[in-house]
């Protein structure tokens, strides 16, 4: 199987970390988003195991709540000792209502609204990743109206391409995200920054992009990174304390993608800065880090029900599903790929080629093309494996269609942490 918390059973159906994903579906319908927890605490102690070894004390990973943002998923990383990344007041509010300290909150954008700002600073926010110079003034503004001095990082762009698809780089110069470092103005934001009161620049983030499967461009990012922290040190006197790679180890999705080991690229990756650091003759600053994806992907599986078989003949087979673009909109933005299988005949032999449609009237509604399952019929339970990330995050109500629960499992129980969605919910804002 492609993970390791997947199975199949003596009956031939999918287990989900020791659960029958049948029994799931029946019990709590479909389209239904199933939840590892074991395996998303697993992830989390992964980084932090390697990060405190290899980067040292105080360098921790930051989970970057865009993933997969509820209230139990900040519970658990509370309990794990993480930090988050935020990037919306929503974000905020949900974390805080989990009982997660502000004060372990890094909050990202590049359009952080007024209300945004003083929302952050009135909860006790940690760290504002400061992108754009407006907002440098609207947080120097609003401190100095508090009477404090909020801590902040500059968000640069290294200019590097990890070889990962357009929608998910982010470190390119052309991007906007951050400021950038080879056209000199982070050199000269710096300098505006250093003259405000109320803002304490604690060091810099950079990010370059998603799904990133070995350490070469955390390391092309950190010599950049570097480099500068060096230049900015020669120029203005600045000791940078701490340095925020951001995310972007990749997971796996189909067989073809590459396992990875990521205790050994955090392991190479520090060592690397490691000779930096003493080569440009800069301290060893707190080095952080933002995974999102590969804490909670891999942990998640969506379940849903086959509704019609249709074949076009000379052109080809859809299987129509009872959930699709409105609960997972990846295969729609990105033709992201994905494993399916269906869940209650998991043994029997994959041969009728078929793409995978979802039930919203939109043409391009389609969950995957050109996979092979055994002929399904109507009833029959189909699962998309590693649906943790940005799927149930990315979800809407399009076609007026309820948003699915989610059920965790832990140790073999199950339990239902977001309800199901109703038709009241969908006019609950309606006057």
């Amino acid at each position: 199987m492609l993970h390791s918390n997947l199975t199949i059973n003596k009956e031939g159906h999918l287990m989900i970390a020791g659960v029958d994903s049948v029994e799931l579906a029946q019990k709590y319908g479909t389209p239904l988003y199933i939840l590892d927890e074991d395996r998303i605490r697993a992830n989390a102690r992964t980084y932090l195991t390697a990060m405190r070894t290899y980067f040292g004390e105080g360098s921790r990973p930051l989970y970057a709540s865009k993933a997969l943002s509820f209230r139990g998923i900040y519970r658990i990383a509370a309990e794990e000792g993480m930090c988050v990344d935020i990037v919306s007041s929503g974000e905020l509010y949900t974390a805080l209502s989990a009982g997660f300290p502000a004060k372990d909150m890094f909050f990202h954008g590049n359009n952080k609204t007024d209300s945004d700002i003083r929302y952050a600073i009135d909860s006790g926010i940690g760290f504002f990743i400061v992108d754009n110079a407006e907002e440098l003034e609207a947080i120097d503004a609003y401190a100095s109206e508090r009477g404090m001095v909020q801590n902040i990082l500059l968000r640069v762009t290294p200019g590097i391409d990890p070889h990962t698809f357009a929608a998910v780089n982010t470190g390119k110069v052309d991007c906007q995200f951050g400021i950038s470092i080879e056209t000199g103005q982070a050199r000269e934001f710096v300098g505006k920054i250093l003259k405000k009161k109320h803002v304490s620049l604690r060091g810099f983030h950079c990010h370059i992009g998603s799904q990133i499967f070995d350490q070469v461009p955390f390391c092309d990012a950190a010599d950049i990174m570097i480099r500068f922290i060096a230049e900015m040190k020669q120029q203005y006197k600045l000791v940078t304390e701490i340095l925020n790679l951001g995310g972007g180890f990749g997971v796996r999705y189909v067989e073809s993608d590459p396992q990875i080991d990521i205790a050994e690229n955090i392991r190479l990756v520090a060592s690397h800065i490691d000779a930096r650091c003493a080569e440009s003759g800069v301290r060893h600053p707190t080095i952080l880090m933002e995974p999102g994806r590969s804490i909670v992907a891999d942990a998640g599986v969506t379940l849903y029900g086959v509704g019609s078989v249709k074949t076009i003949e000379g052109y080809r087979s859809y299987v129509s599903i009872d959930g699709g673009m409105s609960d997972n909109p990846r295969y729609a933005l990105y033709k992201s790929p994905y494993t399916v299988m269906l869940a209650n005949r998991a043994h029997e032999k994959a041969d009728f080629l078929c793409t995978i449609a979802g039930r919203c009237c939109e043409s391009g509604a389609l969950i995957q093309e050109n996979v092979t399952l055994p002929r399904p019929k109507r009833g029959d339970i189909l699962a998309v494996l590693v649906t943790g990330a940005y799927n149930y995050s990315m979800a809407s109500n399009y076609n007026r269609i309820c948003r699915p629960p989610i059920v965790m499992i832990s140790h073999g129980e199950d339990r239902l942490v977001v309800r199901r969605e109703t038709f009241e919910d969908l006019t609950a804002c309606d006057l």
